[in-house]
This record gives structure tokens, C-alpha cells and sequence, in this order.
């Protein structure tokens, strides 16, 4: 039994060639099926569509006023598969990317110039927060990937590591520093620290805290960048993220604090919707991540 959507295409294709044979052409099908659909669509309509005659068919008036409509719905049906065989071939559509300033400027960038390079045609939007207003952000559906610091745990998300980092102190380079910290020596140091919202102050406070060492900064800031600069005028020893710090510390504006043992490596991550499908274009971005994770992990 055929479709009432089949109808309409049999009828649209034989009154554009005016001729049940060129239309059964054009559809793979015998010129016998082509009659019996538009007599059955005459019949659910009860109106006559088609004038025959033994050079071909033409519309009736009331064929005609039908043909309009139609038209139009075929060609928006075409329009629609024109759009999604763009947005499957990753030529045209948007990819929304949640990640802190930090994550983008040191770790992302690379891979938003490469993505942007290969595929022009998808437009980039990035939102900023915290990791937990960017998870709320990609189960809300605002973002589709959220790029975080770990650890962090959701049941409605996959979250995947996909960067190690390692938090490291650090001073100016005229900080009357020893050679070596305990835990309870670095504890005492005028610290500069993320703000407690942040996972990443989360994580170390944690850390501390396992040791039965409460964590008192002078300062709390918001911002990673700032973390380095007040510590490279002296204002405190500051906890950064090695890996996001390697310009500062090749500059010699701040210096590396031995802490012994040494901070336990974390990871930055990516989270999506569990439940939900990646577009073409977030599976896109995910495998530019994945294909250099295993050099992008290594520390160096």
C-alpha cells in the first residue's frame, strides 16, 4: 500500500512531464502503477486531476491549484535534504563549545584553528563559566561539548579525559625560596589560590585536606592568568597548572616550587549528553582531540 506522501510525488512528477510514461521513467516504476496511484489519489480527493487524451495529460483546473501546493512542499522537501546532506558533509551548521577562558587560550586554540581551517562552513560559538554552569549548560542543550577540569561526575553526561596536567606552586623570581616543601611547609606560604567555586580549587583543597591540611590563601582569584602574574610581582606562591603555565615559567616570571611528594595529576576533560547523539560537526571536533591526546598527554 502506498503512502499518501508517494501519491503526491507520482502526481507532481507526471504533471511536471505531463505524461504518465516519462513520469514512470523517472520514478523506476510501470506506467500501469503510475495510473492506478492517480486514480487512487482522484478518488481520495474526489476530483478529477488530469485531463487524457492520446497525446499525454494535462492538469485540470482543480489538478492545477493542487500542482501549486505541491510544488512547493516538494521543494521544501528538497531544500531539507539539500541541508542535511550539507550539514552531513560538515558544510554548513554550528558547533556551540563550552570551556573556561584558560582551557581555550591554552589548550583549545590549536584545535579551533585546525576545525575552522578544514571545515569553514560550521560556525564556532563558545560559552564560558564555570565547569558546572558549563555541564548545566550542554544538559540544558545551549552547548553540545563542555571542556572541564576533572574530576567531575554527572550520570546524563559521558565525560571523557582528554588532557593530564599537573598543579604545581610557584613564586617570583626574587622569593626567598627553599630547595624543598612539605605539604604543611607549603601550607604556610602566603598562597594565592582559585576562587573555591572552581574544580580546580575543589581538587586541591581535597588533596590537603586528605593529609589533615586546611588550605587559608590571602588571596582568591578567578582567573589562571592572574594566579601567575600576582606571584611573579611577589605577592604570594600561587598553585597553577603546569601545563598552562609554560610560557611564564620559560620566561623565568615565576619559579617552580618543589613540593615533596608532588601534587597527583588530574585531567582536563570533555562532556556531552549521554543519551543524546553528536552532530557530524562535535564528532568532527572530538576526533581532531583524540587523534594527538596520546602526544598531548605526555608531560613534557
Amino acid at each position: 500500500m502506498k503512502t499518501k506522501l508517494d501519491y503526491y510525488r507520482i502526481f507532481y512528477e507526471t504533471a511536471r512531464h505531463a505524461s504518465f510514461s516519462t513520469a514512470a521513467q523517472h520514478l523506476y516504476i510501470s506506467q500501469s502503477a503510475i495510473s492506478q496511484c492517480i486514480r487512487q489519489l482522484e478518488q481520495d480527493l474526489n476530483a478529477q486531476l488530469f485531463n487524457r487524451s492520446r497525446r499525454g495529460v494535462t492538469l485540470t483546473k482543480e489538478g492545477m491549484l493542487l500542482f501549486q501546493k505541491v510544488e512547493s512542499a516538494m521543494m521544501a522537501i528538497e531544500q531539507g535534504e539539500t541541508l542535511l546532506a550539507r550539514l552531513h558533509h560538515l558544510d554548513s551548521g554550528s558547533l556551540i563549545i563550552a570551556a573556561a577562558d584558560t582551557i581555550t587560550a591554552h589548550y583549545l586554540l590549536p584545535y579551533l584553528e585546525q576545525f575552522h581551517a578544514e571545515y569553514p562552513g560550521i560556525r564556532i560559538e563558545m560559552a564560558n563559566s564555570y565547569s558546572y554552569h558549563m555541564l548545566q549548560l550542554v544538559k540544558e542543550g545551549k552547548a553540545e561539548l563542555a571542556f572541564v577540569n576533572l574530576p567531575v561526575e554527572d550520570d546524563e553526561l559521558c565525560i571523557e579525559p582528554c588532557l593530564e596536567v599537573h598543579d604545581i606552586f610557584v613564586c617570583g623570581p626574587e622569593y626567598a625560596m627553599k630547595t624543598c616543601y612539605t605539604w604543611e611547609e607549603m601550607a604556610e606560604e602566603p598562597l594565592i589560590l582559585l576562587e573555591t567555586n572552581s574544580t580546580s580549587r575543589r581538587y586541591l583543597d581535597e588533596k590537603f585536606r586528605d593529609k589533615h591540611i586546611e588550605l587559608k590563601p590571602q588571596i582568591e582569584i578567578a582567573a589562571h592568568q592572574l594566579l601567575l602574574r600576582f606571584a611573579s610581582i611577589h605577592l604570594g606562591v600561587a598553585c597553577v597548572v603546569e601545563e598552562f603555565s609554560k610560557e611564564s615559567l620559560k620566561q623565568g616570571a615565576v619559579l617552580p616550587m618543589k613540593l615533596n611528594p608532588p601534587l597527583p595529576p588530574r585531567s582536563i576533560g570533555y562532556a556531552y549528553l549521554r543519551h543524546n547523539p553528536l552532530s557530524t560537526a562535535a564528532q568532527a571536533f572530538l576526533q581532531l582531540i583524540q587523534q594527538k591526546a596520546p602526544s598531548q598527554n605526555h608531560r613534557h
